[in-house]
């Protein structure tokens, strides 16, 4: 599938609430071409499966946790890391328009809140997944 046909897809997807930041969007490209390579069938991100994972429970250290624990069921509130007690901003860019537009900042911390949730770095699907979700909030 050529880039161009695989950017209109990409920017289609983009049906949800706010209109995603440029960085987002070149990072969701991104994302999508790496899902392609490992899974040739792969076609889009999902919002569904990425609210799917953010709310999974795994056991961490003897206690339940999910993407939840430090970010909230409501992705507008204010979030409360565990470890540190520091303030998270709202994920939502619907309440902070600052969220989602720095791909440093996206790539650091989905790979961090994987590794603490999940114990292993997310696929590239299933990033684009949670930040699918994320957006569409």
């Amino acid at each position: 599938m050529n880039k161009t046909i695989l950017s209109i897809l990409v920017l289609a997807s983009f049906s949800y609430g706010v209109e995603p930041s440029v960085a987002l969007k070149s990072y969701m490209l991104e994302l999508q071409n790496q899902a392609k390579i490992l899974n040739p069938n792969f076609l889009n991100f999902d919002a569904k499966i990425g609210k799917d994972i953010f709310f999974q429970k795994q056991i961490v250290d003897g206690k339940e946790i999910s993407c939840t624990t430090c970010h909230t069921k409501n992705l507008g509130s204010q979030g409360l890391n565990s470890k540190t007690n520091k303030i998270i901003d709202p994920l939502s860019p619907s309440v902070n328009r600052l969220r989602l537009t720095d791909v440093k900042e996206m790539k650091k911390w989905l790979k961090r809140n994987f590794n603490d949730v999940y114990k292993r770095e997310g696929t590239a699907q299933e990033k684009g997944n949670v930040l699918a979700f994320i957006l569409k909030n």
